[in-house]
Order: structure tokens, then C-alpha cells, then sequence
């Protein structure tokens, strides 16, 4: 039994930003933090005071996390990023709504008062004595504090209060985990005063001493128990009064966030509800008989279907029928009444588990694929415009020393880019149906064949169907934005933007396709050139805008390139391989990158390699490491080896993108390697990565060094035993999640569960309003009885109700912090 917190959050934008540039413009990007922690960064988005980010995410977390915040930033070049404000959500915030909160945020000044975060250990004792009794406080430690020097770090000291008096602590230089082991005694009047106040403070020399938080103990509660020791958060201070008016002057976030609390029951418990389903996707679809899966597809919300897709999908992945599952949502489709030319355009169970089955299996080829195209159009960041009414010559320049380019030559210019745009793209696709995962090609096959069956007098149809897919819902998407499917790590200038828009969206503007896509607001009269390639019908493109008639003749050639591409992809035979492909990937690869090696004392394989820059690679089996990405390896970690990945102070190496990887040597030495990584979302990457693949290791520690240990300390909490233990929490369960992570067929169990229990009556409504002759009810819904349910359905709740049972089971959740007693 596991209990799990995951976040999902979309970042959608902002308006009405204050400018903090000179120029009356700001160039803001946000980051997200878990309890002070930064875990997110989004993309910069230049020269706006209301950007459009549309970045969406999903972490792990402990459950006993605390809040959410994420600030607006203003990035500048030569100085250090300005402050906008931020959003706080809280956890009990997020409770309250658990089916998500979407809207918008007004942002809120940064008080520095309010930046508190960390944990202290205190021991609160009543002692009894001849001259009365005392209240002892003694304040062992603290750690994670906020940093609030420029040397990355705090001098901090403690303040305790209590009855009008207060005392203070030793002040512990350059550290964020302080050790004190100091006692404070105070006598305990009659009747006790109610609180004990214990406030941590950052010594400064020349300037105020910054608050760094507080904790308050309930004196009259600590009676009834004598004594009280544990881990307290610190919290701001609250009585300090704030300015309202600042509130919304600073802007809004438009965000979307849900937090779903679940706790995982041991795999024997999903085991009947895993075979439920799986025997119904054996079974197939039976004439004349409801299916459960149409009944899911029935009473699924339009909000809820993309989830319960990709639960669907990655449950049947993992017990290797998500090919029978597809087909059979082909097969229920299909059986629909509809058109050739609609088919699979709708939001249905169907189209939404494809989209998330491609995402999910095929994310390293569409990376393969359309990489090399749209790197050269970020690099080249050429003019590309082909409608007159948008033209601007003074964004093109001179085409000579004096003259500029007519409105003509730029359009020209502007085509002859495009088309050799199109046409490198789609000579990479026309070669790379040999690498794409056999998974997916057996899924087009059986997609292609099922609608040659429905439409046997309508063969293009079939192409059709699989470039619905391909080019509409994955490749398009992709091509527009590919920020949001890893491609590139920063959104694409206004330049960019518009040649990406054309090359894959160059002429539909319907607003359900624009939604399908995930754009953010393309311009009218918008034309897809990849998916009328993909359409293969080029004579369906001629009417709409003049302008597009002279790529008439590559959007031709382009449509039989796909056609001989879909043929060769949904063939019956594998090919061995093709020009430029591998026939399969070696060893399923992680993550990998070139990362900065910080030399310490030690004696590991990597501690001892002479390069400070090394290409690493993270596999299912091991963390290997050589000079470059193709070079021979110069060794490797075992996974199995490894203890902990976890973050590194910024005082250690100067630098806050710094993790550390410890791991156990052939000789069973503890052994950490210091990496550096370029920015916060690669930091955070590679640890989530790391600690995915080393979850299940069965020594992994409960504490680390933030720090290192350098001469005869470590630097975070001056402890001189090297191999003494951690003075912070490892933080395992904290990880960014993403499409190509290991399964977990407990989770998906889980969640699938959780959607189910709550459908149990609309499904029994819909089973009834589907066999009933005579459409639906006339009565109000759930009003008498229907025709006796199917084996199945009866089956589902009988398995519903037994882990529900579970549930209630299980033992209640014990906090890990103390709660404060104010």
C-alpha cells in the first residue's frame, strides 16, 4: 500500500503584467515551487505584458506537502531577474476542489516577511522543582531554512519568547541547517500563559536581521502530556498587517491545478477488476449487445475523457493487449453512424485513447522525425509569408546594397522557404516508417484495415483515417508548438511562430479543430499544409485562399509521398530497416546529455575520469557516462547501486542547477557525484528520471547531505563526521512525470477505479436508455427499473463495491510534522 499526492497544473497565461523594462515591456516567465521548492520553469516569453505560455505538467508529490506557489518573473540579461508577484495555493485550498480549480489568479505582492520556509526540531518539557515549575524549550536544529545572503545561505539564530521574556540562541554562521542543541527555561506562571514562540532569525552585520519564520506552542495543550518533541514548520508571521491595494495591480495567471490525493492498495486488490477488463476487450464487440467500453464512452465527461484514455491505455499496455483494446475502439466506432469524410474527428473515447497511445509510445519518433525540421527553422528564423495582406517588407530588409524587395519577391522568398521546409519534413517522414515502434505501425494496420471494411467503396478513406491521427493530432500539434512536446526548450519568437503556423497549419480555421490541436489563438483563415498533405487531396485546398496556388504542385507531390508512406507503414511485412534508420533501439534509453562533473574527494569510477564534461546516459539497468554521445562508455553506475539523487545548495559549487547521485562503489564504499546541469527544468529532469528508475531499490536513504564536505566539515550543517548521517529528508517520491515513464499498473488500476465507482448509476441508466426499443426514457432519469443488467456490468460493481471495501479498511493517515498549536 502506497499513499500518493499528484499534481497536474497548466500555466495557460497572463495579462495586465506591470512593464519592468525600460522599454514599457516585460519578458516574464513563471516558476513553480512545492514548498519553497522550485520544481518548474517555464519558458520566457519576450516583450509582453500578457504572455501565453499553455504549459502543462504533472508531479508526484509527498503527501504531506503544504502549498503551492509560482511566481511571475521578469527576466532580464545584464542583472538579476525582477519579481512580478506570485499566486500561493494551499493544500486545503486545492480540497476543496477535487475535481480541479481552473480560472484566474490575481497575483500578489512578494513579501520578503512571507518567503519562510523549513522545518525546526524542538523538545518542550514541564519540570517540577522546589522553586515551581518551569517551561524548558530546548531547540535542537533546523533545516532547509530560507537562503537570505548572497552567499547562498543564512546566518540564522533563535528567538524564543514566552511570558514577556525572551531569550536568544548562539548565531550559527553560513548555514541553512543549523545545529544548536541549546536549552531556554522559563518559569510557568499560575495559570499558564497560553503560547511559546519560537522564531528563527537570519544574523545580518550592517543591515536588519531578516525573518526567516516561526513556530507556536500551545502551552495548555503540552500540559496534559508533559512533554512534546518533533518537527515544526515554520510559518510566516501572520500578525504583521498587508497592503491590500497592491492586489491585482500586479496582473492575473490564468491557471489550471488538481490534486489527486489516491492511495495505491497492493496489486492482488485490482487484480479482478485488471481481468474484468481485459476479458472484455477479448471478448470483442458482439451484435446486438451493449459493451462496457461503449458504456464508459457514454457516460464519460468531454473533462474527464482524455484522462480515462491515457489510464486505459497505459493499463492495457502494461498487460499487452493495447492493440485488441484499439481495435476494439475502432471496431465500436466504427459501428456509429458516420461519414467518411468525419471519421475519427470527434472527441470520442476512441480518438482521445489513439492521440494518448501515440503520445505514449511514440514520443522518441516524433522526436526522430520532426527535430531536424524544426531546428533548422528555429536557427534559420527566416521571413515566411505567403498572404499579401500580411506582408511587411521592413521585417525582410534589402535584398541588395540599396533596394528593397517588392511585395512579390518576398512571397517568393517566403514559398521557397516553406517548400523546402515541406519537403525535407516530408522526405523524413516518407523514410521513417521502419522506425516507428512496431506497436504503432500493428495499431495503424488494424485501424487501416477496419475502415476498409466499413467503407470498402471509399479506399482513400483509409489513408485518410490513419493521417487523422498521425498528421492532425500529433504531428501538427507538435509542429506548432513544440515547446509543449519537448522539441525545444524555449517558445518560438513572433517570426518563428507564424513559419511553424504555416508549415503546419497553412488552411482550416474551424475553432473545434484549432481545440483539437491545443494552439492558443492561430490566426483566421488559418491552412494546414502538413495535414492537406495529409488529406491527400490537394484539389480541396485550391478555393479558399489565391495565394496558396503555387505550392499546388509540392502539396501534389507531397500527397503521394504520404500515400506511399501510409502503404509502406501499415504493410503487412517488417522491413529490416531504411536509409538513415535503425531497425530497433538498443537498450531503451532514459535520459541523456552532456553534464558538468564538480571534482570532490573520492574514489568512484567518475570521481576519478580527467573530462569535466561527460555525455551521460540513463537507462533501465544503468547510469553510464563517456566523453561524448557516441564514444565508448567509461563507465557506469548500477542502478541497483545507487542511494539517492537529490538537489545541491548553490553556496557548494556557486551554481543552484547542481544534484548529486549517491551510490555505492564495487567495494561497497558510499560514494556522491557531483552534476551540473544548465537550468532548473534539466535539474529537475534528470532527478525525477533517476528516482523513477531507482524506486523500487530497497536501500535507499532516508537523509542526505545538501552540502559537500569539504576540509574537515560539511558545509550545510558543519558536521565533522564524513560518514555521519544526512541533516535533511531525501525527497524520492518528488518527481516530474512524463509520457515515456516505466508503467504502473497499480496507479492506473487505482485511478480507473476511481472514476468507475463514481458511474455506477449513470452506467446502469445508460445500459437501460441503450437497450430500450424505443430510445431514451421517458421518465426521469433513474426512475423504476430497466431490462436486468449484463454479466459484465453486474460483474463491474461487484468488484467496485470489494475495493471500496479496501478502502475503508485502511488505517488513518498520521501526520509527519507536528501541526502547530496557535
Amino acid at each position: 500500500m502506497a499513499r500518493r499526492s499528484a499534481l497536474s497544473i497548466r500555466i495557460v497565461e497572463g495579462r495586465n503584467l506591470p512593464a519592468k523594462d525600460i522599454t514599457g515591456s516585460s519578458d516574464p516567465y513563471c516558476i513553480v515551487k512545492i514548498d519553497n521548492e522550485a520544481i518548474i520553469r517555464t519558458a520566457t516569453v519576450w516583450k509582453t505584458l500578457s504572455p501565453f505560455w499553455g504549459e502543462e505538467y504533472e508531479v508526484q508529490l509527498h503527501p504531506t506537502f503544504h502549498s503551492i506557489s509560482i511566481y511571475v518573473m521578469d527576466e532580464d540579461a545584464l542583472s538579476r531577474d525582477d519579481v512580478i508577484g506570485k499566486v500561493c495555493i494551499t493544500r486545503t485550498m486545492l480540497a476543496e476542489h477535487p475535481k480541479g480549480y481552473s480560472g484566474w489568479v490575481s497575483l500578489s505582492e512578494v513579501d520578503p516577511d512571507e518567503e519562510v520556509q523549513g522545518e525546526i526540531h524542538l523538545r518542550v518539557e514541564l519540570l517540577e522543582g522546589e522553586g515551581g515549575r518551569r517551561l524548558r524549550c530546548t531547540v535542537l536544529e533546523a533545516r532547509d531554512l530560507a537562503k537570505k545572503d548572497r552567499n547562498g545561505a543564512s546566518d540564522p539564530f533563535v528567538r524564543v519568547s514566552y511570558n514577556g521574556k525572551t531569550q536568544e540562541s548562539t548565531v550559527v554562521k553560513k548555514s541553512c541547517y543549523p545545529r544548536w542543541n541549546e536549552a531556554f527555561e522559563f518559569e510557568l506562571p499560575d495559570p499558564a500563559a497560553e503560547k511559546l514562540c519560537v522564531e528563527v532569525w537570519d544574523w545580518d552585520l550592517v543591515s536588519r536581521n531578516d525573518f526567516l519564520g516561526k513556530a507556536v506552542v500551545s502551552v495548555q495543550g503540552l500540559q496534559a502530556a508533559g512533554h512534546q518533541e518533533g518537527w515544526f514548520r515554520l510559518q510566516p508571521d501572520t500578525a504583521k498587517p498587508r497592503e491590500a491595494g497592491r492586489r491585482g495591480s500586479l496582473g492575473s495567471l490564468q491557471l489550471q491545478v488538481r490534486l489527486r490525493d489516491e492511495t495505491v492498495l497492493p496489486s492482488h486488490c485490482y487484480q479482478p477488476l485488471v481481468q474484468l477488463l481485459c476479458q472484455e476487450v477479448k471478448a470483442g464487440h458482439q451484435a446486438g449487445q451493449v459493451h462496457l467500453v461503449t458504456l464508459l464512452d457514454e457516460t464519460t465527461t468531454a473533462e474527464c475523457r482524455q484522462e480515462v484514455a491515457v489510464n486505459l491505455v497505459k493499463l492495457f499496455l502494461g498487460q499487452g493487449l493495447v492493440k485488441e483494446f484499439l481495435d476494439l475502439l475502432f471496431e465500436l466506432e466504427l459501428a456509429k453512424p458516420c461519414e467518411p469524410n468525419t471519421l475519427f474527428r470527434s472527441n470520442s473515447l476512441a480518438s482521445k485513447s489513439m492521440e494518448s497511445f501515440l503520445k505514449v509510445t511514440g514520443m522518441q519518433y516524433l522526436h526522430a522525425v520532426l527535430g531536424p525540421t524544426i531546428s533548422r527553422v528555429f536557427e534559420e528564423k527566416k521571413y515566411v509569408e505567403l498572404d499579401p495582406s500580411k506582408v511587411e517588407i521592413k521585417d525582410v530588409g534589402c535584398s541588395g546594397l540599396h533596394r528593397v524587395q517588392t511585395e512579390s519577391e518576398v512571397m517568393e522568398q517566403g514559398r521557397q522557404l516553406l517548400q523546402s521546409y515541406l519537403g525535407e519534413l516530408l522526405d523524413t517522414i516518407g523514410k521513417s516508417a521502419p522506425a516507428c515502434p512496431p506497436v504503432v505501425r500493428a495499431a495503424f494496420r488494424q485501424l487501416f484495415q477496419r475502415v476498409g471494411e466499413r467503407f470498402p467503396q471509399h479506399q482513400h478513406t483509409q489513408f485518410v483515417a490513419v493521417t487523422s491521427f498521425l498528421c492532425l493530432r500529433f504531428f501538427s500539434p507538435a509542429i506548432m508548438t513544440p515547446k509543449l512536446f519537448h522539441l525545444r526548450d524555449t517558445h518560438a519568437d513572433a517570426r518563428t511562430s507564424r513559419t511553424l503556423l504555416l508549415l503546419a497549419k497553412v488552411g482550416r480555421g474551424d475553432s473545434g479543430q484549432r481545440m483539437a490541436l491545443g494552439a492558443m489563438t492561430p490566426p483566421s483563415h488559418a491552412l494546414q499544409a502538413v495535414q492537406m498533405v495529409g488529406n491527400m487531396e490537394p484539389a480541396a485546398g485550391r478555393a479558399k485562399e489565391e495565394w496558396l496556388a503555387p505550392l499546388q504542385p509540392a502539396l501534389q507531390h507531397g500527397a503521394t509521398q504520404m500515400r506511399a508512406f501510409i502503404s509502406r507503414l501499415v504493410g503487412t511485412e517488417e522491413e529490416a530497416g531504411g536509409e538513415g534508420w535503425p531497425c530497433a533501439p538498443r537498450t531503451a534509453v532514459v535520459k541523456e546529455g552532456l553534464l558538468f562533473v564538480h571534482k570532490t574527494r573520492g574514489k568512484g569510477p567518475l570521481l576519478a575520469s580527467a573530462a569535466k564534461k561527460l555525455h551521460f546516459c540513463l537507462t533501465s539497468e544503468a547510469l553510464s557516462f563517456g566523453k561524448s554521445p557516441g564514444a565508448e562508455r567509461c563507465g557506469s553506475i548500477a542502478l541497483g547501486n545507487i542511494r539517492a539523487a537529490e538537489k545541491v545548495e548553490e553556496k557548494s559549487f556557486g551554481s543552484c542547477h547542481v544534484m548529486q547521485v549517491v551510490y555505492v562503489d564495487e567495494a561497497g564504499q558510499q560514494e556522491t557525484a557531483y552534476l551540473q546541469c544548465k537550468c532548473v527544468n534539466e535539474l529537475n529532469q534528470w532527478l525525477s528520471a533517476l528516482r523513477k528508475v531507482c524506486g523500487n531499490n530497497p536501500r535507499l536513504l532516508c537523509a542526505y547531505h545538501p552540502g559537500v564536505f569539504r576540509g574537515d566539515k560539511w558545509t550545510c550543517c558543519h558536521q565533522k563526521d564524513r560518514t555521519g548521517p544526512g541533516c535533511d529528508r531525501t525527497r524520492h517520491s518528488i518527481a516530474l512525470q512524463d509520457w515515456s515513464d516505466p508503467l504502473e499498473p497499480d496507479v492506473e488500476a487505482q485511478r480507473l477505479f476511481q472514476h468507475l465507482h463514481g458511474l455506477q448509476q449513470p452506467l446502469r441508466e445508460k445500459y437501460w436508455e441503450l437497450t430500450e426499443a424505443g430510445g431514451p426514457r421517458n421518465g426521469p432519469q433513474g426512475c423504476g427499473e430497466g431490462p436486468p443488467l449484463p454479466l459484465a456490468l453486474r460483474r463491474l460493481f461487484e468488484v467496485l463495491q470489494d475495493l471500496e471495501r479496501c478502502h475503508r479498511q485502511l488505517p488513518p493517515v498520521t501526520p509527519a510534522l507536528l501541526e502547530l498549536q496557535t
